[in-house]
């Protein structure tokens, strides 16, 4: 039987599409292999956002085709889609190349390696590829649910309308159905990605609900008026809400220029939506966001955080910066100190622009030498250190449910997991510390299970914990299935 093997890079969004390849080849009558020396196949599933992860995703092909010469290499996801023509000739490492438009046409392309081929297939972005995924790259018990996919914001430095086209928006019914069929096999952690949440149902060609493309927010002097209809975000959380089952999600990745403040009244009456907001800001300079092709500014995004919070007290704010954008000068970036400081977020990313072709930034004067943009964004990671290890201290004494990732092997009893205040794999993580052969704990400590724990400590990012007992989270053990549902991660650990 022909092995494959998926060297996944990239996003949470290509993630997901690293999922439904490998149901895919799950189909074609493949065997996964978690060892690439194992491998008859070679999946580079690849990122094409910036020039870093261009680097290392061809880096990926070179040290597959090096190490495992006999191996067939596919090169699939946004490097493939966005430069296919380009590598075909540049890449001979790579067998075959295959873009992200239609991933049901994957099947083609695999059968036409297997006949000594070489294919190179881009199709047209349209919809959102949707289907079932047997194998799960997160870790147990959470999944990733993508609502949309391309982009129309257009942000000047952005490569991702190139890459992933327009915003196309999933209909309601067939999110919530994969919601209803992935609890029923185990998953209890759902976060929602797409580009941009706060968008979705307003894509040019969305009908959504049944009801017809929904309006985007307006603007008036800088400030985010809303819309006089409820949002698609606020209806399609207000779906989810209507489910019964002791589940969480996470929403990511809203954008602060069209954030939908309807979504804070669903939020307050049901806990399972966390009040967990990923809105990437970019900049405090008024003047750099309106390069970026934004509408905001530092004080309207300040109101925006403050309204969170004061909609939601225990609110948790992730954001980005992008520093060394070209024409920022010393003192705009003191600018964007100075807003992270006043936003106070518990958790951000911090990266100095990557100057990509076919962007309108591409072509803007007066760029940032490179070290000055690293330096910038060094002294906005030493900013939110801070911050982050203030927060943190404050959870000192706290409980809270933990949704447990992983043992620690050895004979203390160790387990690594998250509280709702942490995304997977971006913010830190609860140490949690329980007795093996004390008072039937380890039955409880188990990966895709939540305990309830108490914070005794507090590092720069992680929390160190207790375990007190069982959490109300957890579902009745005769309500799960577990069907046909594999972790990556478990097999890899």
């Amino acid at each position: 039987m022909t092995k494959f093997f998926i060297d996944q890079h990239g996003c949470a969004k290509n993630q997901v599409d690293g999922e439904l390849i490998i149901n895919r080849m799950l189909n074609l009558g493949m065997e996964q292999t978690f060892e690439a020396s194992e491998a008859d196949f070679i999946i580079v599933n690849s990122c094409g956002f910036i020039e870093s992860a261009k680097k290392e995703s061809l880096e990926a092909v070179y040290s597959a085709k090096n190490q495992y010469p006999n191996a067939k290499i596919l090169l699939t996801g946004c490097l493939a889609e966005r430069y296919a023509n380009a590598l075909k000739a540049q890449l001979p490492e790579a067998d075959a190349i295959f873009g992200n438009g239609n991933l049901d046409k994957i099947d083609e392309t695999v059968k036409s390696m297997l006949k000594g081929e070489r294919p190179v297939e881009t199709y047209k972005q349209e919809g959102v590829c949707v289907g079932e995924r047997r194998v799960l790259l997160s870790y147990h018990g959470s999944a990733f649910v993508k609502i949309t996919e391309g982009c129309s914001n257009h942000c000047s430095f952005c490569a991702i309308p190139v890459i992933r086209g327009e915003l196309r928006s999933r209909p309601a019914l067939s999110i919530i159905n994969e919601i209803k069929d992935l609890y029923s096999r185990g998953v209890v952690e759902f976060n929602l990605i797409g580009q941009d949440l706060a968008a979705y149902g307003t894509g040019e060609n969305d009908d959504v609900f049944g009801t017809g493309r929904l309006p985007l927010p307006r603007w008036e002097n800088g400030r985010n008026l809303g819309t006089d209809s409820i949002s698609g975000l606020a209806r399609l959380l207000e779906m989810i809400s209507e489910l019964h089952g002791k589940f969480i999600v996470r929403p990511l990745y809203i954008h602060p220029d069209h954030f939908n403040r309807d979504i804070l009244p669903v939020m307050q009456k049901d806990k399972r939506l966390l009040a967990y907001f990923d809105i990437p800001f970019q900049s405090g300079s008024e003047n750099v966001i309106h390069k970026m092709n934004r509408k905001g500014s530092a004080e309207e995004y300040l109101r925006l955080a403050s309204d969170i919070r004061a909609a939601l007290p225990d609110a948790t704010l992730r954001t980005t910066f992008l520093t060394g954008f070209p024409g920022e000068t010393d003192e705009e970036s003191l600018e964007t100190v100075e807003f992270l400081k006043k936003l106070e977020s518990d958790w951000s990313g911090c990266f100095p622009y990557s100057r990509e072709e076919d962007t309108p930034a591409y072509s803007m004067k007066n760029r940032v030498n490179a070290k000055v943009a690293k330096a910038r964004a060094d002294e906005l990671v030493a900013v939110q250190a801070e911050i982050t290890k203030r927060h943190l201290v404050a959870k000192v004494g706290k409980e809270y449910d933990v949704l447990i990732e992983e043992i620690v092997e050895g004979d203390e009893g160790l387990a690594i997991g998250r509280a709702w205040f942490q995304a997977p794999e971006v913010d830190g993580s609860v140490v949690v510390r329980y007795e093996k052969e004390f008072g039937n704990q380890e039955k409880f400590v188990k990966p895709g299970r939540f305990v309830k724990v108490r914070v005794e400590a507090s590092s720069d990012v992680d929390l160190d914990a207790i375990f007190i007992g069982d959490s109300e989270l957890n579902k009745d053990s005769a309500d799960l299935k577990k069907e046909n549902l594999i972790y990556a991660t478990e097999i890899r650990n």
